[in-house]
């Protein structure tokens, strides 16, 4: 699913460039306004990753139950 994204965000990322490059910054302007009022997303990377498992247990943060009896 994250792929999708990264291939959204890299094709408008792609067509701000080019609007950039050969056509003038008012239109180019325009377009970035419209994406990101669509979806912020569009433009601006997630930064959010999943966080590596450590030792002692199940998954990032949750440890194995300790039992006494």
């Amino acid at each position: 699913m994250l792929q999708i994204y990264a291939i959204r965000q890299a094709l408008a990322k792609a067509i701000v460039a080019y609007y950039q490059k050969f056509v003038d910054e008012q239109t180019k302007k325009e377009l970035k306004d419209q994406l990101v009022s669509y979806d912020r997303n569009l433009l601006v990377a997630d930064p959010r990753r999943r966080e590596p498992k450590k030792f002692g247990g199940p998954g990032a943060r949750a440890r194995y139950q300790k039992s006494y009896r």
